[in-house]
């Protein structure tokens, strides 16, 4: 355990982690030992943290702690976290679930994980996913299943479930997940903490691809990199480090996120999505949504339900759904449905376009869009291998399982930056988050969004 506790490991936010260290209040390996000790202790039951690198975490801690003595620097310096599965970490496995990929071991690190380590991170291990990082749970032969910690009957989402988990059970304060159709937001959303899909292509996705597949860096349509955390503080702090351009780019493009677009509830223009064509939500995420657009009305924000600057939401889902499973298709042993040749993946593209278009007129009349995450709380565990079978229950009818990819995809499909933050419990007593979403390269404005409704509202916890 923590000597002096000066702060309570299960809780603090990597951001206080980091000035605890500065301070010298504590060591990088009391911490270090303190996230040992917790996976040890709850992650027999979790299973979220499926690669273990305990005995180079605690050599990491010993040189942080080396450093700051020497009076060295850095936002992370010696702040213990995980990074999900398929980020590549030099010596350690990257399966993305699959069996045949077990021994595959990487030899550099993603540029997001270095770029953490550069600034101090330490990586104590690596969290579970599902097969291809292709579901809504995070299940597969090589690692097993993850549970949600609030309910260890019901999934953490996916496919950055193990993450989210992590995040949730008190493992780490933060996490570095990745999302094409909602896999960070939606782990976020169903464990309760906080969650942020960048605007696509900035930052770098090198060494996040599967084995056998040539690392294509930032040319995969929609894929992106980012980070998972306890606090909106703490996204916005990792993004920092996470975002810009590498390699040749870099020597020819420099970088900076634009600030916030406000700073305060009041005066800030939300439009709130409550329904979707191809989509249904339940009335326990439903509720909290609209319970949060009138708090927000109250605190001074000019609220609208509607606009007619919205893009045709059915038609980017139609879209996107076709693009997206023409790109899983190309993963190794990945089914191939609804596959489209080239001209049809250009014409995807032309749509594209239009809609971030669309998008941009849009943000010229709103600050932030507010929409679910996913159309319910964390479901439970389902081993139904065909999408096409499963079902969620929705407001007590059954709905096809598929579709919920509608909800995550408003942001993903026009390469939006999004940020998940929890809101609210169900009667049950599991976490329900809202999806925020905000202006193309313009991440601090949702991020900040989040802080704001963090700071005057709370969680929901």
């Amino acid at each position: 355990m923590l000597k002096q506790k000066p702060l309570d490991y299960a809780t603090a936010s990597a951001g206080d982690m980091a000035r605890a260290l500065a301070q010298r209040q504590v060591s990088s390996a009391e911490l270090v030992a303190e996230a040992v000790r917790t996976i040890e202790t709850k992650d027999a039951a979790i299973n979220a943290v499926a690669v273990r690198d305990f005995e180079r975490a605690a050599a990491a801690a010993r040189a942080a702690d080396a450093a700051l003595a020497r009076g060295e620097s850095r936002p992370l310096l010696g702040v213990p976290m995980t990074v999900k599965e398929s980020n590549n970490v030099a010596g350690l496995p990257t399966t993305w679930g699959y069996e045949d990929a077990r021994d595959w071991v990487p030899s550099r690190d993603a540029t997001g994980v270095a770029r953490l380590k550069a600034a101090g991170a330490i990586i104590v291990g690596k969290t579970n996913v599902p097969p291809s990082l292709a579901d809504w749970q995070s299940a597969n032969p090589v690692y097993g299943r993850t549970s949600n910690p609030h309910d260890l009957g019901r999934s953490p989402g996916g496919s950055s479930g193990g993450a989210a988990a992590a995040l949730a059970a008190g493992m780490v304060p933060l996490e570095l997940g990745s999302d094409i159709g909602g896999s960070i937001r939606i782990p976020a959303h169903f464990c309760g903490v906080f969650g942020h899909k960048p605007s696509w292509q900035i930052v770098p996705p090198t060494g996040h691809a599967p084995p056998g597949v040539e690392d294509a860096g930032a040319d995969i349509q929609f894929a992106v990199v980012g980070p998972l955390a306890r606090t909106a503080a703490d996204l916005d702090l990792a993004l920092a480090l996470l975002a810009g351009p590498e390699g040749d780019a870099s020597r020819a493009f420099s970088f900076a996120l634009p600030p916030a677009r406000r700073a305060a509830l009041a005066g800030s223009r939300v439009l709130v999505l409550e329904s979707h064509p191809a989509a249904a939500l339940d009335d326990e995420v439903g509720a909290p949504l609209q319970a949060l657009a009138r708090r927000l009305a109250d605190a001074g924000a000019e609220v609208a339900s509607q606009s007619p600057l919205l893009p045709d939401l059915a038609a980017a889902h139609e879209t996107y759904t076709r693009l997206l499973m023409t790109i899983m298709s190309r993963r190794p042993g990945a089914p191939a449905p609804g596959v489209i040749d080239a001209h049809a993946y250009m014409a995807g593209l032309d749509v594209l376009a239009a809609h971030r278009r669309a998008w941009t007129e849009l943000f010229a009349a709103f600050d932030v869009v507010l929409a679910p995450p996913f159309g319910t709380a964390a479901f439970p565990h389902v081993d139904e291998p065909d999408w096409g079978k499963r079902t969620l229950a929705i407001n007590g009818a059954a709905t096809p399982y598929g579709a919920q990819l509608a909800w995550p995809g408003i942001a993903t499909f026009p390469g939006l930056p999004s940020t998940c933050a929890p809101i609210a419990r169900t009667s049950r007593g599991l976490p329900v988050g809202v999806q925020i979403i905000g202006p193309r390269f313009e991440d601090r404005t949702p991020i900040a969004f989040a802080g704001l409704i963090e700071r005057e509202f709370g969680t929901g916890a």
